[in-house]
């Protein structure tokens, strides 16, 4: 913690300095992709062998009068809820991890993420049959909730990136809050966060009563985990605890205080949700975060390995994937979880499962294989593993389709402890 005083100006300007370096790296890096605005009006064209991905969308963002962009970064009135369609191109075409923006609209199909459908659902009956639609056959719902600086836009097209590329067998959701979509306005975008706690948990509330829905995972992404926290803490409050139905809680780089994550986990009892947190500790958005929160350390740049997080995280029993050693394409680590295929693949191979991947090598297919290991043990008291990084390739060739960085790369296999 630091605080300045009257007499603290060097203090105070050094700070400033740093604040603004890291507005104009995070305003250079979201500013460099060229890519087309008010993608959501539905193109007539379908390109063969391209992929639709039908999602609900449910919005507290303010309607902008627009059907290229739908909605805006101001707060609506209420919960807005459409049935959107995106079409994703063919995977000879692109590549895993990545958003293929139109460079101008309307899109193209064959080589282009496009909007097909937007309808609204307003009324629960229609969002129950929708559900009973595209539940799948084990009749999971994915929740997505996006995180700091997104547009309408960006939130559905990532999540729909993530559901195709993870290969999950879930109805998806996302949840999209008003954001200005300006590295310039986090303040306005934490408060509109506070905004929309009691409509994300209506809409969890709403699924989790509806029985053509079987399990709820929560995803949610920096800014977003604690509005997604926030809302699952008040629907234990309200109703004496968290929904079984929500089983998995998902949190990719939170950016979230650590003191105020452990009291929303206190405060959710023994019958919680699984949390699985990705952390990358050269999460350079986060270190904007940082700065602006008082030197609080963010949950998702922790090192798990070390006091007190270790023992916090095994106590709460929550799995830690550490995805530092893996290198992002966005500039700052922020996404890992998302631009990298394997993770993305780990996401729907295994997390959403339920399968346990504490303690043991998840093998992702094509002979690649990582050794996910958690400071929490979360399986019949299986051993915690005494690791440098709890995410490591134990292959030499993964580790090059990984792009771990160089020199910094786990040299051998991780054994457990006691070996």
């Amino acid at each position: 913690m630091f605080a300045v005083s009257a007499g603290s100006g060097p203090v105070f300007l050094s700070l400033l300095r740093r604040i603004a370096v890291l507005l104009a790296v995070l305003a250079l890096a979201t500013g460099c992709v060229s890519r087309a605005s008010g993608v959501m009006v539905p193109v007539p064209e379908k390109a063969a062998g391209a992929t639709l991905v039908d999602m609900v969308v449910a919005t507290t963002r303010a309607p902008s009068g627009d059907p290229a962009t739908l909605f805006s970064g101001e707060r609506g009135t209420d919960l807005k809820v459409d049935a959107v369609t995106i079409s994703i191109p063919p995977d000879r075409v692109r590549q895993a991890g990545q958003v293929q923006w139109p460079k101008k609209v309307p899109a193209d199909p064959r080589k282009e993420f496009a909007t097909v459908r937007v309808e609204p659902v307003e009324e629960a009956k229609e969002q129950q049959q929708w559900m009973r639609a595209h539940g799948g056959r084990n009749r999971r719902v994915m929740v997505f909730v996006h995180g700091f600086n997104n547009t309408y836009e960006d939130s559905v097209y990532r999540f729909a990136q993530i559901v195709h590329d993870s290969k999950a067998d879930v109805a998806p959701v996302v949840f999209t809050w008003p954001s200005r979509a300006s590295v310039f306005d986090y303040a306005y975008d934490r408060e509109s966060t506070n905004y929309s706690r009691d409509a994300l948990e209506e809409l969890l509330q709403r699924m989790a009563r509806d029985p053509s829905v079987g399990e709820i995972t929560v995803m949610a992404h920096s800014m977003g985990s604690w509005l997604a926290v926030e809302a699952i803490r008040q629907m234990a409050i309200r109703n004496g605890a968290v929904s079984p139905k929500i089983t998995q809680v998902l949190l990719a780089s939170p950016d979230l205080d650590v003191d105020v994550f452990a009291q929303q986990i206190r405060s959710l009892g023994k019958k919680k949700p699984q949390f699985t947190v990705f952390v990358s500790r050269d999460d350079r958005a986060l270190d904007l975060s940082r700065y602006i929160s008082g030197n609080v350390d963010r949950l998702g740049q922790v090192d798990p390995t070390v006091e007190p997080y270790r023992t916090a995280f095994t106590n709460a029993g929550i799995r830690v994937l550490d995805l530092t050693q893996l290198e992002g394409q966005d500039g700052l680590g922020h996404n890992k979880f998302a631009d990298s295929p394997e993770v993305v693949r780990l996401i729907g191979e295994r997390l959403i499962e339920g399968q346990t991947i504490t303690d043991q090598r998840v093998g992702l297919g094509d002979g690649m294989g990582l050794v996910a290991m958690s400071t929490a043990s979360t399986v019949g008291g299986v051993a915690s593993l005494a690791v440098r990084a709890p995410i490591a390739v134990f292959d030499p060739v993964s580790r090059n389709s990984l792009h771990l960085k160089k020199g910094k790369g786990p040299q051998k296999i991780v054994e457990h402890e006691g070996r």
